[in-house]
């Protein structure tokens, strides 16, 4: 089940209704945190972090008590102060040998009766915190809990569509998959370039997924990807004109080589687990990696044997032994693995 991920219901309470005395903000998008920092202080109409009704603690160098001293404080020609608490590691399971000692019961006795005066927001930006702990239990009972995990990639991508809704600009299917795949799922990036796009589309409807190929940086990463694909449909101009470009580029072509590597060896080992039986989810456990990753791997490696792929890695692998060990040249190597390459899928 897909979750409200424009975490509207909670902003539009924030703007609209009085501010509650504790929030608890759990997870690791950082997005998202950020939209609820910028929501609560505007509410309170805080313009800086010198603002007298503002106080922000790190918890890795402050103490509990610092935190309830400020909080039991009134506030300066206003109706309510903030208090930002960050990192609260004593509420996860979390051993942190190198920060002071806190007094947790201090905090469980203040929420128990927190001042309407003062907005106490905790960011916790972790997947869990441990249940076990009175101070845990005693704060999710008082605080508004505002979830803020990491998104999936229907969730990422029903963001980027909520988004749209409200602006002048239209993106088709195409497009708004080649954005999730160049920011890597990554809600922060993806504002940030869906930002870029909107100023440089500010007097089209429309932006096409070639100008999005043109206006989005790809990392070295992504360029490999795509160099996979080229090199696996038998493209040897795309592929080589591909690698002499990341070549002029200054990017090293024995880190070109090991990504490559690290590509292919995804392809085989997800071609193996899709043939027992697993699904998305498994194998991005199994592999620990975004399952997304996994996804755009599953797409590619139905098109291929698996004996095919087995012997490309295998080359690649001889061919990197090859070039560390001086038996020959680095840019030769590459071409005649991809001419070669070419000729196994063409025979396959």
């Amino acid at each position: 089940m897909v979750r409200d991920v424009s975490i509207q219901v909670e902003l539009q309470k924030i703007r609209k209704e009085k501010l509650a005395p504790c929030y608890l903000v759990l997870g690791t998008e950082k997005f998202l945190q950020d939209q609820v920092r910028t929501e609560i202080l505007k509410k309170i109409q805080i313009s800086g972090e010198d603002d007298l009704n503002f106080l922000k603690f790190d918890m890795t160098q402050a103490t509990i008590d610092d935190v309830i001293a400020e909080a039991e404080t009134l506030p300066f020609f206003g109706d309510q102060r903030v208090v930002f608490v960050e990192n609260p590691y004593f509420l996860t399971g979390e051993k942190n040998n190198n920060s002071l000692e806190q007094n947790t019961d201090l905090l469980v006795d203040y929420l128990k009766e927190p001042l309407e005066s003062t907005v106490l927001v905790f960011f916790a930006p972790y997947e869990k915190l441990d249940e076990r702990k009175k101070v845990t239990k005693q704060l999710k009972k008082t605080a508004i809990s505002i979830n803020v995990q990491q998104l999936n990639e229907k969730e990422v991508r029903q963001y980027l569509l909520n988004t749209l809704e409200n602006t002048p600009l239209t993106l088709d299917r195409k497009a708004i998959d080649l954005i999730l795949r160049l920011t890597d799922l990554d809600l922060s990036k993806m504002m940030a370039e869906l930002d870029k796009l909107m100023l440089y589309g500010q007097n089209q409807s429309a932006i096409s997924a070639k100008e999005i190929e043109q206006l989005v940086p790809k990392t070295l990463e992504h360029n490999i990807f795509d160099m996979t694909q080229y090199m696996l449909s038998g493209d040897t101009e795309h592929t080589l004109r591909l690698f002499e470009d990341l070549v002029t580029q200054g990017e090293e072509i024995i880190k070109i080589n090991a990504i490559l590597l690290s590509q292919l060896r995804l392809y085989l080992q997800t071609k193996f687990l899709v043939k027992i039986g697993y699904q998305q989810a498994n194998i991005a456990e199994t592999l620990k990696i975004h399952p997304y990753r996994v996804k755009l791997a599953m797409q590619e490696v139905r098109k291929f044997d698996e004996q095919i792929l087995v012997q490309l890695f295998d080359q690649l692998v001889e061919m990197d032994y090859q070039v560390k060990s001086g038996q020959i040249e680095k840019k030769l190597s590459f071409q005649l693995f991809v001419f070669q390459a070419a000729e196994r899928l063409k025979n396959k």
